[in-house]
């Protein structure tokens, strides 16, 4: 997106607004679906981050955005809104012409998504000249800007590189060039440092920021790794168990109280570097399969504060404050508890 093009949006200024969105096993019989009613929007030149544990209903949510769920997933119910425009339930030759032009992608694993037997310079200027129509040598030239600009040098003669030629870092780099090479309106950016270095993950990250701010790009950022969110993101979802159990800023909630006892969980088994020696607190049991889903609180079986009553309830998402949410009965009450520090 150029300094001229204006990005669009629907009438709250959301690029992204997914509402309601439920999803289930095909053929299950169980009563809770995998996802449910999760609900969240993305404006132009912010990040959401959507996290938690592997389980949770992260990924399974940002392929439902793009057309990309697997064939043994239902879309029950729900609302996927792109420039107000409804996308939920589009075709693949509609899908085909979003994923691209009007949504960007990159993911965890850059080797597993681009081709390997194109090269590289193919594999950006066929996006354009599919979506914008270009010459292939428009393209290919396109792909040289693109390729300088996400930070690959000698850019000009990286184009007739294969995939495997070039290390991880340069290959995310490459499918960041490529997610961004039709100028779309949001990048959906599943687990997109987790294979890299740290070192090399700092770089991805700044690069990332740059393009936020300088092409006023919307982000959906799926992923478990809470310094990724701290250094990254403006507001944050966090999903358990198919569900949004608590959602407000990036500084409220990393820096100040969580009000849900998985965020809770989730912040005090990060590493600290001031207790190098402690034992890392870990959250017990695992995240419920598709079968096993609990009627009520999807937590209350891993949860150091769980009431048998009132949890055996279906939790619904309370305001608590300006854009904060928490997805629990005791959200008032479980930072006042002894042995509230999980």
């Amino acid at each position: 997106m150029n300094e001229q093009q204006q990005t669009n949006t629907d009438e709250t200024g959301a690029v992204l607004r997914v509402s309601d969105l439920s999803l289930r096993l095909a053929g299950s019989t169980n009563p809770a679906p995998l996802v449910q009613s999760v609900s969240f929007e993305v404006a132009p030149g912010e990040c959401l981050a959507v996290i938690g544990e592997s389980g949770c209903g992260k990924t399974l949510t940002s392929m439902a955005v793009l057309g990309l769920l697997p064939k043994a997933i239902d879309v029950e119910a729900g609302s996927v809104l792109l420039n107000g425009t409804e996308i939920l339930g589009s075709t693949e030759e509609e899908y085909a012409r979003i994923r691209g032009r009007s949504i960007g992608a990159i993911f965890q694993d850059p080797m597993s998504s681009l081709d390997p037997t194109m090269r590289i310079g193919d594999q950006i200027a066929e996006s354009r000249r599919i979506h914008l129509g270009e010459s292939r040598s428009d393209g290919m030239r396109r792909a040289v800007e693109l390729l300088d600009r996400v930070g690959i040098t000698n850019a000009k003669s990286r184009l007739g590189s294969y995939p495997f030629e070039l290390s991880g870092g340069m290959q995310q780099r490459v499918m960041i060039a490529a997610a961004i090479a039709c100028e779309p309106d949001i990048l959906i950016a599943d687990e997109p440092t987790t294979a890299l270095d740290v070192t090399v993950q700092a770089g991805v990250l700044d690069l990332l920021r740059s393009l936020q701010a300088d092409l006023g790009l919307a982000v959906l950022l799926v992923t478990h790794d809470l310094g990724v969110v701290a250094d990254f993101s403006d507001r944050v979802a966090v999903m358990y168990a198919g569900q949004v159990v608590e959602r407000g800023t990036t500084s409220a909630m990393l820096d100040e109280m969580q009000m849900h006892p998985y965020t809770k969980a989730l912040s005090a088994s990060v590493m600290q570097t001031a207790h190098a020696h402690s034992v890392l607190p870990t959250i017990p049991g695992r995240v419920p399969a598709a079968d096993e889903m609990p009627s009520g609180c999807r937590f209350q079986k891993r949860c150091p504060f769980a009431d048998p009553e009132r949890c055996s309830l279906p939790q619904q998402e309370l305001f608590i404050g300006p854009d904060r949410t928490a997805r629990c009965i005791r959200a008032d009450e479980i930072n006042s508890l002894e042995g509230a520090a999980l």
